[in-house]
Parts: structure tokens; sequence; C-alpha cells
């Protein structure tokens, strides 16, 4: 018997803060839920300088000394907080990312992580994390 259509716990509409695209609960998620497991792409950190002069210099991550990636599915749209409610680990074996609610995550909320990792990290990021383009 076939699969019947996968329920997501998210859905992505307008981050409340930012005014930009972002991921939001559709229904109560419980500290430790996994949210999403998403395949990556790699690409070499050579390429970081072409790649920073795209749309998409918002939307990787890192992966390793020397790589980057693209979370395929949801991840990359993700929108970051120094204090998130979901934290992102890389499964370095089967190359993805794993994103577990960090604590309770109300409906409507939206579902953000901390780009440098940790969740309680203050460091600043990178100022083209900062540089949203609002049109996508």
């Amino acid at each position: 018997m076939p699969a019947g259509p996968m329920q997501l716990s998210f859905f992505v509409g307008i981050s409340p803060t930012l005014n930009i695209r972002g991921i939001l609960a559709a229904r109560q998620i419980k500290k430790g839920v996994l949210i999403e497991k998403c395949p990556i792409v790699l690409i070499g950190k050579r390429e970081e300088p072409l790649l920073k002069r795209t749309v998409l210099r918002n939307y990787y991550y890192e992966w390793d000394s020397e790589h980057h990636c693209f979370a395929l599915g949801y991840g990359s749209l993700l929108n970051h907080s120094y204090t998130p409610n979901a934290r992102y680990v890389r499964d370095y074996e089967t190359r993805h990312l794993i994103i577990r609610a960090h604590r309770h995550i109300k409906k409507g909320e939206e579902i953000t992580i901390n780009y440098n990792c940790h969740p309680d990290s203050t460091d600043p990021l990178e100022p083209h994390l900062l540089d949203f383009d609002r049109t996508y």
C-alpha cells in the first residue's frame, strides 16, 4: 500500500520579525522532536567567492574544512536567531543536516536556528548573512 501524503510539522510563510520568507510551525513541536532531515549538496570552499556573488549567498551552511553545503528540502529557508527554538547538527556519515526542536515550539511560531551552529553562540554573523534579499 502506498504511503499517504506526508504531514509536515511546518510550512513556508513570512517571518514575523524579518518580513522575509521563513519556516513556521504548523502545529506544536515538542523539544527534541525531529523537524527535518535534509540531504545536502556539497560545494567546495574554493567556490565561495563566486557563491557570495549570487542570491544563494544566504542559503548555504558550513560543512567541513573543505566544503560548504546546501540543504535540500526546507533547511536552507530557516532564519537565524540568537535565541533559536531549533538546532541543527551535521551527519557526516549520511550527508544530512538534522534539524530538531531545541525547545518547545508553539503552533504559528517561526522556527529559527543559530547560524553559528550552537544555539547559545553569540558570535557575530558574517556580513553577507545580514544582507536579506526581500524579493524571494
